[in-house]
């Protein structure tokens, strides 16, 4: 296989988290050479932890180098659309982080889910003619427990009549969170964007298995903001702060099979991070959790010692008993996402999280936004 040479467009935590997964890739050889940022001061430091050999502050430099056959874009989500774009007309492959695109601008959500739409197909069509990937960065889709449910899933040929997904956490530390100009979206967009992409991924599955062709056709949804109705010492615990986004939401997928998927996506759930898909079939039935391991438990009087040591994510104590995280860039799919990655530009074939599961994602996130505001379920 040819050696694979990739640039970096972001240094924050989804660059850590993506470059940590890297470090467990076999069988590809991978050259880490240019990271891009805005500050020197996050982007030098991660430069030299992670061994990439130049640092740039410009985006057109990135992805002007002939040496660079992939662009990891790690950045906000406000500038993926035009990032993903000007790499594919550069010749380069793209691995684009989780939400994928959105609207940022003012408009009613029916307007925004046409103009999604319009924004999609100009990704597709221009990776279409360019002949680069679109690598879509869900991890949740290769955590293990949802790639060993799929075998289970193909082996029997099972019917898939239900599912139901969540990803529910106390809030973001990110201090635009709560702006939809700068997130797109709310927790059903940062959040709900893993479940989705799960029960999507595995109805793909079913429908593979079965020879069957199963596709969403409607989505009914409820948004709200919660948080803001509590009082600041109510508040306490609860890291959301949302100006215009929703923190509670829930919605209903209708597929062409009539079977149904229930998301929920919240910011106002303690006790660290609930990420799973559950599966009702007509043959078994599936519970993947995809954080919260419980194979090491801990308990403890103080935190001497482990001030600085992450116990599990978002979850603010280490006192007392406590889930532990312990292999995490596998449990949680990163490292099986840079292992397909890395080898479909190796080996030029199709990833499982693909520029289709993007897509698909995405247009169902505007589409429950625009369920939410005119109060009815709509059509795909």
């Amino acid at each position: 296989m040819k050696k694979i040479t990739i640039g970096a467009a972001g240094a924050g935590r989804a660059f850590t988290l993506q470059m940590d997964a890297l470090k467990y890739v076999y069988g590809v050889d991978i050259r880490k050479k240019t990271i891009m940022g805005r500050r020197p001061e996050q982007v030098i430091p991660m430069k030299e932890k992670y061994g990439f050999e130049k640092d740039v502050y410009d985006y057109e430099e990135l992805i002007s180098d002939p040496e660079i056959d992939v662009v990891h874009i790690l950045t906000p989500p406000y500038v993926h659309e035009e990032m993903t774009l000007r790499a594919l007309e550069a010749g380069k492959h793209v691995i684009c982080e989780k939400p994928f695109i959105g609207y940022f601008e003012k408009a009613t959500k029916s307007e925004m889910y046409a103009e999604v739409q319009r924004k999609l197909e100009k990704i597709k069509e221009t990776a279409q003619r360019t002949g680069k990937k679109v690598m879509y960065a869900d991890n949740a889709v290769y955590a293990p427990s949802v790639i060993r449910t799929a075998d289970f899933i193909r082996a029997k040929k099972s019917k898939i009549l239900f599912m139901k997904g969540e990803e529910s956490l106390k809030g973001s530390s990110s201090p635009v969170a709560g702006y939809w100009s700068k997130t797109g979206g709310g927790t059903f967009s940062r959040n709900g964007a893993h479940p989705i992409s799960m029960i999507l991924w595995l109805k793909s599955q079913e429908a593979l298995a079965r020879g069957e062709s199963i596709r969403p056709v409607s989505v009914l949804a409820d948004m709200e903001m919660i948080s803001p109705a509590l009082t600041e010492y109510e508040h306490r615990h609860i890291d959301a702060r949302p100006v215009d986004t929703e923190d509670l939401s829930t919605a209903i997928i209708k597929f062409s099979d009539n079977t149904r998927a229930v998301v929920m996506a919240t910011n106002i759930f303690l006790g660290g991070v609930k990420d799973y898909v559950e599966l009702y079939c007509n043959d078994g039935t599936y519970y993947c959790k995809t954080t919260m391991s419980d194979v090491l438990k801990t308990y403890f009087l103080d935190e001497d010692g482990i001030q600085d040591m992450r116990l599990s994510e978002l979850c603010p104590s280490k006192t007392g008993w406590n889930n532990a995280s312990c292999a995490d860039d596998l449990l949680r799919g990163y490292i099986g996402e840079m292992q397909d990655f890395m080898e479909c530009i190796a080996q030029d074939r199709e990833p499982l999280s693909g520029i289709d599961l993007a897509c698909e994602c995405t247009k169902i996130i505007y589409a429950a936004y625009r369920s939410a505001e005119i109060g009815k379920a709509v059509e795909l």
